[in-house]
């Protein structure tokens, strides 16, 4: 008698990304939340019975992608200040905005928004980095996604906290209040060298190592970040980190535009790992990433998006592209950074760097479910000599059909199983106008 299930997929294709390859007519069995197992679609119709049957003839299916960088909230912010450099943009625009608007209510409806779009995109988990973050655990959880969650630390006042012991009891306050769900983690988030002293990181280090909790930091983002620490601490933003002794593996840091060969040897030493944001570094003329000499130093890599005041897409398909494209470009050699590797950089990767790896990241029998469904027929994407290519180089997020997480169905054809677009888009409209109307615009 066949066993019984709760839900098995036939796709066309399964690219598990662990191991890598494709998997053509497979299937894919899910009970309570994991996969069971992944078999030629003949045989799993003849040993499994499931409650829940989906038939993808023309998709691809993927691991839920892992959004490693994010500020989730800033949603609400998209496309307010574009075109500018990235002090300028903070000092000018960002902080003033904030200073006025931020708040429990502003964090979770920028969070729904951004979840929802992210949802869409095929994105089942983000590392976010924000205030207010029991406001963003509720909308993740109200959205039914992963997040991990960071607790901000800066060395001056917010409509958020006064203080570093301010800023680290708070988020402490979150975790303690929603760190058992598992569905939700949480992260120290020292926002950048330049806003963080050293007796404020050498507090998180205490904590840190304490509480076994990552560290999650922009780093060595722009040239003028690296020229005003050597100004003033005589020392790199990543020397300097170093020296405290914040490098390590629960080390992610974010950008590293300007990371010297040096610097990425003392990172791939550590064990560090880095959140690659091709899009924004872009945006705000930022530079280009030393992307291929860091993978080729043996450094954890993953993808983010960063927020989209800074990027406007929270669109891991357009990271994955772009990832890929600029690493050949800046390399001058057409092999560097192929497909397969761009799509574990937005899967795998950044479930290691976050300490999910045995859980999430790749489809793998005893993982959780979370999976997307890339519906692949269209003219734009025929034909299909290779779907892994295919998933880089030509489709989007547009092509996203189906998003489970735990084997929960989020997005189905297309639409939202439990969202509501129009409400979410509406709330939006209500910030903008909220927001222009003390800014003039």
């Amino acid at each position: 008698m066949p066993e019984q299930i709760d839900l098995l997929i036939d796709a066309r294709w399964v690219v598990p990304v662990e191991p890598a390859g494709v998997l053509e007519n497979h299937s894919i069995a899910v009970d309570a939340g994991r996969v069971v197992a992944i078999l030629p679609s003949v045989d799993a119709h003849r040993i499994y019975s499931p409650r829940r049957h989906h038939v993808l003839g023309h998709h691809a299916l993927i691991p839920g992608l892992v959004n490693l960088h994010t500020h989730a909230a800033m949603s609400l912010m998209r496309g307010m200040a574009d075109d500018i450099p990235l002090m300028k943009w903070l000092s000018e625009h960002i902080w003033p905005a904030e200073k006025l608007h931020l708040g429990r209510e502003f964090v979770y409806d920028g969070t729904r928004l951004a979840c929802s779009e992210m949802l869409k995109g095929g994105t089942t988990t983000f590392n976010d980095m924000y205030f207010f973050p029991d406001a963003a655990a509720k909308a993740v959880l109200e959205s039914g996604m992963r997040a991990a969650l960071g607790m901000v630390v800066m060395d001056f006042a917010t409509p958020y906290a006064s203080d570093c012991d301010d800023y680290i009891g708070k988020g402490l306050e979150a975790r303690d209040e929603f760190g058992a769900n598992p569905n939700l983690s949480f992260f120290f988030a020292p926002h950048a060298p330049y806003t963080v002293g050293d007796r404020s990181f050498s507090k998180i280090l205490t904590y840190s190592g304490e509480l076994d909790l990552p560290v999650h930091i922009h780093l060595s983002e722009t040239q003028d970040e690296v020229r005003e620490s050597l100004a003033q601490h005589n020392l790199s933003p990543v020397s300097r980190l170093a020296r405290l002794g914040l490098l390590g593996p629960n080390l992610i840091a974010v950008h590293m535009v300007h990371a010297s060969p040096a610097e990425i040897g003392m990172l791939a030493a550590q064990g560090c790992h880095v959140a690659h944001c091709p899009g924004s570094n872009m945006k705000l003329a930022s530079g280009f990433a030393p992307v291929t000499e860091m993978i080729d130093a043996g450094i954890n890599v993953g993808l983010g998006t960063d927020g989209a005041a800074s990027n406007n897409r929270s669109d891991m398909f357009a990271e994955m592209r772009l990832a890929a494209l600029l690493a050949k470009g800046q390399s001058g050699k057409a092999e560097s950074l192929p497909a397969a590797f761009a799509l574990r950089m937005a899967t795998l990767n950044g479930a290691r760097a976050l300490g999910m790896d045995h859980e999430i990241g790749s489809l793998l029998p005893g993982k959780l479910a979370d999976m997307v469904a890339v519906e692949m027929s269209g003219c734009e994407l025929s034909p299909i000599y290779d779907p892994v290519s295919h998933l880089v180089y030509c489709a989007g997020r547009e092509h996203v059909s189906h998003v489970w997480v735990g084997g929960e169905i989020r997005v189905d054809e297309g639409d939202f199983v439990s969202l509501e677009e129009a409400a979410l888009t509406s709330k939006a409209a209500w910030w903008k106008e909220r927001i222009a109307s003390v800014r003039g615009n």
